[in-house]
C-alpha cells in the first residue's frame, strides 16, 4: 500500500509554462538520520528550498533537527543567497503545533528577521498544507512561491536576496 511518504528521495523535472527553456528540477529526500548523506549531495547547486515540517507535535524534535542539519548544510546561504520557503504540513491531523511556534523555531535558528532588517522581506513564508492526494492545501503555493523567490534572486539581485526598494513582494516574475 502506498504511503505517500517518501521513502528514499523523489525526483521530477517540470517545465515553465510561460518559457520553454526553463526546467525547475524537485527532489524530496526522507528525513530520517540515515539519509543525511544523500541529502548533503542532492543540495549541491541548490536555488531554493522548501522545507517540508511534520506539523505533529510529536514530530517536533525530528522538525528542529531537520532544520537545524540544512542550515549546515547551506553554511549561511538561507534567505541571504536561497530563498526558503516552509511547508508545515499534515494540518489536517489532531495535536499540530501551530505556526507561531515554528516562526519562534526560525526566529532562535537565525532564520528570520525584524522588521527593521534588510532582509526582512525575505522571511519564509509558512504555508498550512496537506500534501494528500485529493486533499491537497498549499502544496503548489509553497512551489510556486519558491519558484518566483528564485527567479527575483536571479533577476534583481544576481543570486542573492534583492536589496529593498530593488523589488517589492508583490512583483511576478513574468518570464518564467
Amino acid at each position: 500500500m502506498a504511503s505517500g511518504s517518501t521513502l528514499y528521495f523523489d525526483r521530477g523535472i517540470f517545465q515553465s509554462n510561460k518559457k520553454n527553456s526553463i526546467f525547475w528540477h524537485i527532489y524530496t529526500v526522507a528525513g530520517q538520520a540515515r539519509f543525511s548523506p544523500l541529502r548533503k549531495k542532492l543540495f549541491l547547486g541548490t536555488d531554493g528550498v522548501v522545507f517540508v515540517a511534520d506539523s505533529q507535535r510529536s514530530r517536533w524534535e525530528d522538525n528542529v533537527e531537520s532544520l537545524k542539519e540544512l542550515k549546515k548544510v547551506a553554511e549561511g546561504a538561507l534567505i541571504t543567497k536561497i530563498p526558503l520557503v516552509i511547508m508545515l504540513n499534515k494540518r489536517d491531523l489532531p495535536d499540530v503545533i501551530d505556526m507561531g511556534e515554528f516562526e519562534k523555531l526560525l526566529k532562535d535558528e537565525g532564520l528570520w528577521y525584524d522588521l527593521n532588517h534588510e532582509l526582512n522581506m525575505w522571511n519564509p513564508i509558512i504555508y498550512e498544507s496537506v500534501a494528500l492526494y485529493n486533499q491537497e492545501k498549499a502544496v503548489y503555493k509553497s512551489f510556486s512561491e519558491c519558484a518566483r523567490r528564485t527567479g527575483l534572486y536571479s533577476m534583481y539581485g544576481q543570486g542573492s536576496a534583492p536589496p529593498k526598494g530593488k523589488v517589492k513582494m508583490s512583483d511576478k516574475v513574468g518570464d518564467l
